[in-house]
């Protein structure tokens, strides 16, 4: 028996916020909402490439964007979004695990988001070695 995946919105915090490169190859023009927030419990690494969120102490914070996908085209948006970040459900060579966090809005409110962080033994490696990104916010105009 297969289960799919819940339609949550997604916690973009690295080349896919708006405005960024993967942002108009994955997101552009197939959203209804798009905001500002944030998760807590996860730190942001410099990784190989991209930055990497890497589940952390419950006072690390990371900063992002909200991003809904339009209902006619989640499912497909979600392909995508797993895709680009080399993410195979139960996958032994994930870079990244899609999993759910609840990100924090400006307004106060906290929603349930699809969010992609570090797969072990990555996300060991950056608590151990990485270099982190101070203040939990992918420069704007980075690339790696």
């Amino acid at each position: 028996m297969t289960t799919e995946p819940e339609r949550l919105p997604f916690f973009v915090y690295g080349t896919l916020r708006p405005g960024r490169a993967n942002y108009a190859r994955c997101l552009r023009g197939r959203t209804t909402a798009e905001e500002s927030a944030l998760v807590r419990g996860v730190s942001l690494y410099e990784g190989p490439g991209y930055p990497y969120a890497v589940p952390g102490p419950v006072e690390a914070v990371v900063h992002g964007d909200l991003i809904a996908p339009r209902a006619d085209v989640h499912d497909a948006v979600r392909a995508a979004l797993d895709r680009l970040e080399g993410y195979v459900p139960g996958g032994p060579g994930n870079l990244y695990e899609r999993v759910v966090r609840r990100a924090e809005c400006a307004d106060g409110r906290t929603v349930r988001a699809w969010v992609y962080v570090a797969a072990e033994p990555l996300a060991d490696h950056l608590r151990a070695s990485g270099t982190p990104v101070h203040g939990g916010e992918w420069p704007s105009g980075r690339t790696c």
